[in-house]
């Protein structure tokens, strides 16, 4: 469901990372912003200055100008307040932002910027774990890649290897979706991937281990996914995670709102 995205009172969020690596995107971006609206734009340093400003928005409908890792975390944010499910999100991608594309921002700093005045506000599902994280678009077990500065450590050489050897290896894990077993701990699997679906329901995908003959991914859908093994890390649209030995995710539908083109 899409609904307009009335207010003309704009946050501009600028992540701290964009305006190092396309300095010329932001400008473009901020000009097009505050020509077509009343914007106030904020320049954060880093992640408290970030979700303070997030924070103090009052009225104005936020707008982050950043990579996928920025829209995460103001999604996060919004939801750990529970202040998610009334506020239309904008993003003008700058840096990494497959996500956001995929999900239907526009590429490029004037197309997104025009789309942020004039598109409409679009429900999407929303993928909660059991430590309040959340998931836009997809979820990997194992990773797909390495983290490239694995938490606390820096970019210890010993410790990307590690985790570059777990993510390669087979892994022995319990997958239930809404209370069913779908795959046992006695069937080593490759991968495991969930997804947002449509109208409350995520998308499951198992593939095992072939022995021989390839063996055909093992698909489900459901509200609910518990993943319960040997430790996994596990990466959620642009983080790595773990290791954890049980997780959960539930579907929460059309809880949040961003805003894409006008159909």
């Amino acid at each position: 469901m899409a609904t307009s995205a009335t207010s003309d009172q704009l946050l501009v969020i600028i992540d701290p990372l964009a305006r190092h690596t396309d300095g010329e995107s932001v400008r473009i971006a901020k000009d097009v912003l505050s020509a077509g609206a009343a914007a106030k734009v904020c320049l954060p340093d880093g992640p408290e200055e970030f979700a303070r400003a997030l924070g103090r928005r009052g009225s104005r409908r936020p707008v982050v100008i950043g990579d996928d890792r920025a829209l995460v975390r103001a999604v996060e944010l919004l939801h750990r307040h529970r202040e998610l499910a009334g506020c239309a999100l904008s993003v003008v991608p700058v840096g990494s932002a497959g996500l956001a594309r995929s999900l239907g921002v526009p590429g490029g700093p004037v197309a997104s910027a025009r789309a942020v005045l004039e598109g409409v506000s679009r429900q999407l599902d929303l993928l909660v774990d059991d430590s309040d994280g959340v998931v836009l678009g997809s979820l990997g077990i194992p990773p797909a890649s390495v983290p490239a500065e694995p938490v606390g450590v820096g970019a210890r050489p010993w410790l990307r290897t590690l985790v570059r050897t777990l993510a390669a290896r087979p892994a022995r894990l319990r997958v239930e979706v809404d209370g069913v077993t779908v795959i046992d701990l006695d069937r080593p699997v490759e991968s495991v991937s969930v997804t947002p679906g449509v109208r409350g329901v995520a998308e499951v995908e198992i593939r095992p281990v072939s022995l021989g003959a390839e063996s055909s991914p093992v698909r489900s859908c459901g509200r609910t996914v518990t993943v319960t093994g040997e430790d996994f890390h596990y990466r959620a649209d642009a983080e790595t995670s773990g290791p954890v030995r049980r997780r959960t995710w539930r579907v929460a539908e059309g809880a949040w709102g961003l805003v894409v083109p006008a159909p």
